[in-house]
This record gives C-alpha cells, structure tokens and sequence, in this order.
C-alpha cells in the first residue's frame, strides 16, 4: 500500500506502471483479478465560472495519516489485495491530474467499488483546501465538492 500527498506534477500512468514493478512479487501472485484506477484532473469550470488555476493546500502528516486509514478501511471492507493513492498539492491548471487513486482484487466487483468509495470518501472527508483563480483575476475557496453519487 502506498500513500503520498506532493507538490510534483503527477503522471498517473507512469505512477501507475513504477508501483506495479516495485510490487511485482505481491501483484503477480495469481491472485489478482482486477485492478481499477481513478484519475481526477483539474475543470477550467466551476459553479458557473471560468477556471484559470488553483492553489491546492493540505495539512502535511494529518493528510496523509486521513489517506492511509480510508485506504486501509477499504481494503478490509473489500478484501483488497494492494491500493494506491497519490494525491497533487500546490499550484494546478487546467487538465493538471489531480489524483490517482487505484485498487488491486480478486474480483472486478470489489475493484469497482472499493475504487469508488475510496474517492467520494477522499473528496468528501480529506483535508485539503482548494483556492480557486477565477478568469476574472478574483479568486475563491471551494466551500463544497461536486457530488459523486
């Protein structure tokens, strides 16, 4: 299991590929028979207004410790073999990934829904703070996400 908050730009599919070499022995063991990923990037929208950028703030240690138990709560309630998360802090635009989140199962029925949980939980109870930079010049702090369900 692998959890990490940076400021670094984020290629998921790379991420993606480097942990699965790094875990090859535990990913290969033939018990593995689904994998789900989630990538979120960055809208130019939100709440009716143009997007031009966002400053993206976490709380170091408390963010990651939030990430670690919902990764570990989700792997007991679906029985999930290895999970990653990688979560983007700092300065974003437009189509900049956000997050990766991505799960490994025995079967695809827990991948999915351990992958979906796993995101609305993050989006609904991490702690991160978004500030957004409007086309207009102002800016706003994100007060609510966008429903995921």
């Amino acid at each position: 299991m692998k959890i990490e908050v940076s400021d670094n730009p984020l290629n998921p599919w790379e991420e993606l590929q480097r942990y699965e070499q790094a875990q090859i022995g535990a990913l290969n063991s033939g018990k593995v028979g689904a994998v789900a990923t989630f990538v979120g990037t960055m809208r130019d929208f939100n709440e009716g207004d143009g997007v031009t950028g966002m400053e993206l703030e976490h709380y170091p240690g408390m963010t990651e410790n939030h990430l670690q138990q919902l990764a570990e709560e989700a792997t007991d309630k679906w029985g999930l073999l290895d999970a990653l998360i990688i979560h983007r802090v700092g300065r974003l635009l437009p189509n900049d990934p956000i997050v990766l989140v991505a799960v490994w199962s025995s079967h695809r029925k827990e991948s999915f829904e351990a992958c979906r949980w796993l995101m609305e939980a993050l989006k609904s109870k991490a702690p991160f703070w978004k500030k957004e930079i409007l086309e207009s010049g102002d800016s706003r702090w994100v007060e609510k996400n966008t429903a995921g369900y």
